[in-house]
């Protein structure tokens, strides 16, 4: 493939969409084309690449697609990810999904096709590949790093759940869109007097709960590092619709939530994707009836009725906000001030309010948590904090 003087640079994004992805892609598109390299977007996440056929007569204009700033700056400033994205794990291809000129040399029931991925770069001419996602995307980036790939990544999801920063691409608009949203689900709760469960997202770290519950959005938050008792829960809620002038109580679920009694999270099917993960969603439904069950014990016998709401993809599609509009700005042009420097086997991050970069392979090296014991009062169902000194923007999105 045709490159410039200094090199190719390729972009992907994968696993789930957040605002600020686009934001991104046109900061380091910019900044590259400006500094003499070709930039390759990958399309369709990880997908793209391994699907690619290797004969320049072919159509690949669904896997990859040259970047110009013409390109991106159509889309630089709204949501989602015009590459598109994708759940793809190249190393755990079921034989269902090999790709169709691939069914011959790869045939068992799980499928390693890295060495295609690698083959498929190569190819293209990639000097430097940036992916930008979450730690399931990012650590198939740590493999092609052990592999020999000069990688930079950038940490994204809404979740905010990747070790190693305290930010992560998409998080910020999540919690504002959260915050305006249960602020708009509040009057149609205090004009029925019920109790509002609202399920968000957060598989298995809370942090989407409760930053929401410490600005004052919710009364209460359940998030997945703590399995809660759900006749406290009720307790507190009924208590806390009692002492409310408008008789009404706000709970928000993360969705990885469990309580006691509840061994498993709550399920929308059984399928997994390539990351084992299953599609979770419904924890706020089962938690509202049986609060609603319970209420009489707390209310003098009187039963209180529920507003159930799942926010879902409501906080993950649109436009970004300020904070998801600059951080991709800086994040794209620390990667490639890495490149420039030959500088690659990274992760671009934010911690103590400062940018910074740290080995990629932090990122499989841990798993990022709410410290319940430092951040969660378990008795409360409630962030707790004392001190604000030196405290991450976040508050306790910090990392050690």
């Amino acid at each position: 493939m045709s490159s410039t003087k200094k090199g190719t640079i390729a972009i992907l994004t994968g696993g789930g969409d957040v605002p600020g992805l686009n934001p991104a892609i046109r900061a380091i598109t910019i900044r590259a084309v400006r500094e003499g390299y070709q930039v390759i977007g990958l399309r369709r996440g990880w997908a793209g690449i391994t699907e690619m056929i290797r004969d320049k007569k072919h159509d690949n204009s669904k896997n990859f697609i040259f970047l110009t700033e013409e390109v991106v700056n159509r889309a630089g400033r709204t949501g989602g990810t015009f590459l598109h994205s994708s759940r793809t794990r190249p190393s755990h291809v079921p034989k269902t999904t090999v790709p169709d000129h691939l069914q011959n040399s790869y045939n068992e029931e799980f499928n390693d096709l890295t060495p295609e991925v690698i083959k498929n770069l190569e190819w293209l001419g990639v000097d430097y590949l940036i992916p930008i996602g979450g730690d399931d995307t990012l650590s198939y980036g740590v493999r092609l790093y052990s592999e020999g790939v000069k990688v930079v990544a950038m940490p994204k999801t809404m979740d905010n759940d990747v070790p190693g920063t305290d930010y992560c691409i998409g998080f910020s608009t999540c919690v504002t869109r959260t915050i305006s949203m249960v602020n708009a689900l509040r009057t149609s709760a205090g004009s029925h007097e019920r109790l509002l469960i609202i399920e968000v997202f957060g598989r298995y770290a809370g942090f989407t709960a409760m930053l929401p519950t410490m600005a004052g959005a919710a009364h209460r938050c359940v998030i997945p590092e703590h399995k809660f008792n759900i006749e406290r829960l009720t307790e507190l809620l009924v208590a806390d619709r009692m002492k409310n002038p408008s008789k009404y109580a706000i709970c928000l679920v993360s969705e990885g939530a469990t309580y006691e009694g509840i061994d498993n999270m709550s399920l929308i099917d059984a399928e997994k994707d390539m990351f084992g993960h299953a599609k979770l969603g419904g924890i706020g439904l089962t938690i509202g009836n049986h609060i609603k069950a319970l209420s009489p014990k707390y209310n003098n016998g009187k039963r209180v009725n529920i507003i159930h709401q799942n926010l879902g993809y409501l906080v993950r599609g649109g436009d970004p906000d300020a904070i998801d509009s600059i951080v991709p700005m800086a994040f794209g042009n620390l990667a490639l001030d890495l490149i420039l420097k030959g500088i690659h086997g990274r992760l671009v991050i934010l911690k103590n309010g400062r940018y910074d970069n740290a080995p990629i392979d932090v990122v499989t090296a841990s798993k990022k948590f709410v410290d319940v014991p430092k951040h969660y009062n378990t008795d409360r169902m409630r962030p707790k904090y004392n001190a604000f000194d030196f405290k991450p923007l976040f508050i306790m999105t910090g990392t050690e």
